[in-house]
Parts: structure tokens; sequence; C-alpha cells
């Protein structure tokens, strides 16, 4: 649900989208039988304050199963300005950042209270931006990493499991091999591992933002994407739990306040650099024994003309279709 939030700002041409409205679109949408599942939640406003009372989820909890689907992974808000705050900050703000996902596994207590979630993620970042990491590197990863570790403790108490989500605007996580080192540093794999965009992981063999870890130049060929993109994810899907569909066409984007990262386009754009099909079954081997149980589309974004177009959600529903009949899924 966060392409309605996120880059969105109230009072601008941009608005933000009602959950409301967001749901109506996922439970519309239709391909060839195919309906969506599910949704993953972001725990934001106006969407879903962190703090909610119990009787107002309980309400969004009914709406949702009353429209046929379940709740997947949870966005924490572990950002500065929110509840949370930076990973790789001093003492108050990894408190902080640990905070934010203790409230957000109480959110995931309630839905499965409610029925409504039985699997899924906490989806976390470093809330921090790569500029601020490269000031001390080792530091930073090493307080990321302790950061990291105690949210990991709170969720496995819990029963939950938390996602990094790999992007080139987090501090750490702007690499794929930063990430990587990341977690072998974290050192709980099962409980905190990666979350997977196609979007998003593009742009690592590109080196966006880590030129010293660019698997590939411009005018590559297929040969040396293949390579390069093996190379990636052969690296990353150890410790990938989470998982996101979606397409990029080379570029990078930012809108409001969110940081420039992976551009995310329309499953059919004519500039779309993957084949989204062959790209995911690279990440979803294996993909049941490392307990994931849903695949998600990430339009984050997306201008707000082309969310409110129900033809956007269907396109992406056949693409999402496509993926899971080719990769075992049932």
């Amino acid at each position: 649900m966060w392409p309605g939030l996120v880059g969105k700002t109230p009072g601008t041409d941009e608005p933000p989208i009602s959950l409301d409205r967001m749901l109506e679109l996922t439970a519309s949408a239709k391909s060839d039988g195919h309906k969506f599942e599910g949704v993953d939640l972001f725990l934001f406003d106006p969407h879903i304050p962190i703090d909610i009372g119990e009787d107002e989820l309980a309400k969004i909890a009914g709406k949702i199963g009353s429209l046929g689907l379940n709740v997947g992974s949870l966005v924490a808000p572990v950002w500065p300005g929110t509840v949370g705050s930076t990973a790789q900050g001093g003492p108050e703000d990894r408190e902080k950042f640990v905070l934010a996902v203790k409230k957000a596994c109480r959110i995931a207590r309630l839905l499965a209270k409610h029925g409504v979630r039985k699997y899924g993620v906490i989806r976390i970042d470093t809330a921090d931006n790569p500029d601020h990491w490269y000031a001390d590197p080792a530091g930073n990863t090493k307080k990321i990493a302790e950061t990291f570790r105690e949210a990991g403790k709170v969720a496995q108490g819990e029963g939950e499991r938390l996602a990094a989500e790999g992007e080139i605007c987090w501090g750490g996580l702007h690499s794929w091999k930063y990430a990587v080192e990341l977690l072998e540093r974290v050192g709980m794999p099962g409980t905190v591992g990666f979350q997977a965009d196609l979007a998003h992981t593009y742009l690592y063999l590109l080196g966006f933002n880590a030129p010293e870890h660019a698997l590939l130049k411009e005018g590559y060929s297929q040969a040396e994407f293949d390579d390069a993109y093996s190379k990636m994810t052969d690296a990353l899907r150890p410790w990938t739990i989470d998982f996101h569909v979606a397409q990029n066409d080379g570029t990078v984007h930012g809108t409001g306040s969110h940081d420039k990262t992976g551009r995310h386009c329309p499953a059919d754009d004519a500039n779309g650099k993957l084949d989204i099909t062959e790209a995911s079954g690279h990440w979803l081997q294996d993909a049941a024994a490392r307990g994931i149980r849903h695949i998600c589309w990430d339009g984050c974004m997306f201008p707000n003309s082309m969310l409110e177009q129900q033809t956007t959600w269907n396109t992406i529903l056949a693409a999402m279709a496509k993926v899971r009949d080719a990769h075992g899924w049932s």
C-alpha cells in the first residue's frame, strides 16, 4: 500500500492516496481470472498510525478481510521524524529505531489476532543516506549491525522476521556487497534478512551510489548482464526473505522528501531493462525454504495519475501471475 504514501506530499498535485482507495484498486484488479490475494501495509500516517488503537485497527482488518485480502509484510517507520531514527546514530537514535520495530511487532500481533495476517515480515532499512555512511564506513556498519541485532531480538521474541530493504538510497545497503557484509555482521540469518526489489537491485549492477561495486557498464551485452545478475543474486539470495516484483528503466528517481533511488516503471514499460519473469527466478530459487510465502508488487513513487488507472494494477497482476506460475508457486 505504500505507493499511495511514499513521495506524496499533502497540498500538492501528488497528495497521499487513502488506504481505502488503495484497497479498492487492489480488490478491483483482475487478469485472466487472477485476483490479488493480499496487501503489504505501510505503518505510517495517514494509512496506519504506528500507535493506532486496537479497535481502530480491528476495523481496518475487518475491511481488508471483507475484500477477500490478507495482510503480508509491514513497513516499520524507522526514520528520523517518525517514532524511529537512524540506525547508525547515537544511543538515543538507535533506541528509537528499535522502538519502531517493537511498535510494528505489536501491530503485526494484533492483525494476526484479528485473522488477516498469517505470514510476512517487517521491513526495515538503515534510516540514513550513503553520504553519512561514507563518513565512517567501518564505524557506521558496526553501529547499524548492532542496531539491527537488537531489533532482531525484539522481532524474534514476537515470532517475526526483519527484512532490510536493498535500495541505493540507504547507507550501508546501497550496494549489493555492502548489504551482504552488513547482514553477515548482524549474524542473525533467518531472523534479519534481505528484501530484494527488482527495480532497486538493478541499480546495484550499475554502481549507483557505490561505483566501487559496479558489475556492469553502460552498453553492456546480454551475456555480461547474465553474468552480473547471477553474481549479485547468488550473493544476496541466501539472505532474501521478502521479494518485490517491479520494473526499472535504468534511471533514478525521487519524489517529495524521498531520496533518489531506482525508478519503478509500469510492468509493460517499453524502456524496462528487465525480463521480469526471468529476473524473478534468480531470487525465488528455494524461496519456500527461506520462508517466503508471498510476492509483492512495488509501484513506489508512481504518479497518482498512473496509480488511479485500474489498468496499471491489472498489468502488474498479470506480470506477477507469470512470475508465480514460472517459479513453482501455488
